[in-house]
């Protein structure tokens, strides 16, 4: 199961899921998102798939939007194209949060390895797993303030749960960078490794070993657990970014970044 720019090699009930722009960091375009989904949703519907492990090939899990998309956003332009076709029952309402909730819907577990940079959207899909094991040296970041924007691929609903209202404001605000070791003691990451994938396809086979019955059950009521209210979120964060992009200070912080000066916004 390929594509060039998202990969997958399945063994033993195991999904090895690979972001495949090295050269870019990962970094998301529009292709990619759909990529992304596109490998998502033949996960969701392939037979005997009993865990899954998402990484990024090269010297990052993803650095987030890459610089092209951002610009095209300053000019009020949209990255992605028109609305695609969303799954009936996907709550979400935009292709970037069907790319991070698409991982929480496949019934299998589901973990994130992640090193080098976990930059905004990056960030943000790291957030559709399960589980997360994290490089110690690891950079991970909501960015979207420096760009005069809001998480918006899922982030406002996914991380309060994981680290608590107060700290999910808190690096949603700054948009200051943690590492792996920050990660696990605020409850973002379960664990620590120095190599994340090894260690997460290591635990990937440990629960392919287990009942795929109850490992389905248990992760479909646990997500029904935190879900209320996801569908007027998910609306909430589409209205937020539109109200956003193209917006003289969004265009401001981007143009004050690629310029290398302090930005000058308008109250």
């Amino acid at each position: 199961m390929s594509d060039d720019r998202v990969t997958c090699t399945i063994a033993d009930g195991v999904a090895d899921v690979r972001f495949n722009r090295p050269e870019k960091r990962n970094a998301l375009d529009g292709a990619q998102f759909n990529a992304i989904v596109a490998m998502g949703e033949k996960l969701r519907h392939t037979p005997g798939v009993r865990a899954v492990v998402v990484s990024g090939e090269g010297h990052s899990f993803c650095a987030g939007l890459d610089f092209s998309s951002f610009q095209a956003m300053a000019g009020g332009g949209n990255i992605i194209g028109d609305r695609p076709e969303i799954p009936a029952d996907s709550p979400v309402a935009a292709l970037g949060q069907q790319a991070v909730y698409v991982w929480r819907m496949i019934p299998a577990p589901v973990i994130a390895a992640v090193h080098g940079h976990a930059l905004g959207g990056g960030f943000q899909l790291a957030l559709g797993a399960d589980l997360r094991i994290v490089a110690p040296d690891a950079q991970l970041s909501v960015l979207e303030i420096r760009w005069g924007l809001i998480p918006d691929m899922c982030g406002t609903q996914l991380l309060p749960p994981l680290v608590g209202l107060e700290r999910a404001k808190e690096l949603t605000f700054t948009g200051r960078m943690i590492d792996g070791h920050e990660a696990v003691r605020i409850g973002l990451a379960s664990k620590v490794a120095d190599d994340p994938r090894a260690d997460a396809l290591a635990l990937a086979a440990e629960l392919a070993a287990k009942s795929p019955d109850a490992l389905r059950v248990s992760k479909q009521l646990l997500e029904n657990a935190a879900a209320a209210g996801l569908v007027d979120g998910f609306k909430a964060e589409q209205t937020g970014i539109r109200s956003l992009i193209g917006s003289p200070n969004q265009v401001e912080a981007v143009k004050a970044f690629f310029e290398k000066r302090p930005p000058a916004f308008a109250d």
